[in-house]
């Protein structure tokens, strides 16, 4: 029936009403918190381009662990930023490296929480590039990258890393990692793998806060090109078909739509990956008081869990709990 017996408004009379009738809530429990993670004791380093956000020591990044546990906020995400960088990325392959030490910091003192390692060479390789190059210089060479990445990952897997996050794009890698972490002993340790990273500009402040912003040629013969959608689809299938557990999505607002469609194609869960550039857009505009800051980041993050996300990796997560930005 139309008007006048129906009224669409009824529902939306009051607050009690409109709490009850919600279709979509983003909980805690969906929310992953990226840290970025740095050499030394009590080193806390500012991210200028991400206001808000810091580089953290092992030391201070357990405290900020403790913080994210108590807010049920059931897992972090890691980043290693170093300048010991080479072209074949040895500092990520150390059994004592940075992320190895943070990881086993987190699995001992903050065991409730779950530690998911990125597997990228880019802050790691003196090329800024996501893997080793092709002996002419110009480009990564997918197939000697996919043992690297294997190594690198059973390192992670050594030190108690309880996901694997694959974000280097290279094609195979997902089978790679795979077969040598069930080679080695390690079939419990789950992937989430970048399966859409597209080649976006909303990376910016992340390559600052990283150290990978300084490299020659193009990222673009291996992360996505955002004008393909279907090409998305034919990623997670392949990477499921690998053994990924779980897939994602990168970047989230101005890829709803491929969420949608991942969402909608595929029965696994689905993570997104609300970057640095989304986070750095909404933040200087709160700063500048040109939006509700809590509002609109209810709204973006409310947004991504109606496309079909399950978990939303945002830099918001610890603040959007804390303040209270998720209550009705």
């Amino acid at each position: 029936m139309g008007f006048p017996q129906t009224r669409m408004r009824r529902l939306r009379r009051t607050e009690a009403i409109r709490r009850m009738v919600r279709e979509h809530r983003v909980l805690p429990s969906n929310l992953i918190m990226p840290y970025f993670v740095v050499d030394g004791e009590k080193v806390r380093e500012p991210i200028s381009s991400m206001s808000g956000q810091d580089r953290l020591s092992v030391d201070l990044l357990v405290k900020e662990a403790r913080r994210v546990r108590d807010l049920e906020i059931p897992a972090v995400l890691l980043f290693g930023v170093t300048e010991k960088k080479d072209c074949e990325a040895s500092e990520a392959c150390r059994d004592d490296g940075l992320i190895q030490r943070a990881v086993r910091a987190l699995k001992k003192q903050v065991p409730e929480l779950a530690v998911i390692c990125d597997l990228c060479c880019c802050e790691y390789t003196d090329s800024g590039h996501c893997g080793i190059l092709t002996p002419a210089g110009d480009d990564v060479d997918n197939d000697a990258t996919l043992e690297l990445l294997a190594k690198i990952a059973l390192t992670y897997a050594e030190a108690g890393a309880d996901i694997i996050a694959p974000s280097d794009m290279m094609d195979g890698r997902i089978g790679a990692i795979r077969d040598a972490l069930d080679t080695e002993g390690f079939p419990d340790v789950a992937i989430m793998s970048y399966a859409a990273k597209y080649a976006s500009a909303f990376y910016g402040p992340f390559r600052e806060a990283a150290g990978s912003g300084h490299f020659h040629g193009t990222r673009k013969t291996y992360q996505m090109d955002p004008g393909n959608a279907r090409e998305a689809l034919r990623e997670v299938a392949l990477d499921l078909e690998e053994g990924a557990d779980m897939v994602m999505v990168k970047p989230a607002l101005a890829y709803l739509d491929v969420i949608r469609e991942v969402s909608e194609a595929f029965a696994v869960p689905l993570a997104a990956y609300s970057v640095s550039g989304e986070y750095a857009m909404i933040k200087n505009a709160a700063q500048q008081k040109l939006v509700d800051e809590r509002m609109i980041v209810r709204e973006t993050l409310t947004a991504i869990k109606r496309a079909g996300a399950d978990m939303i990796i945002t830099y918001y997560a610890v603040e959007a709990v804390e303040k209270g930005y998720l209550k009705d």
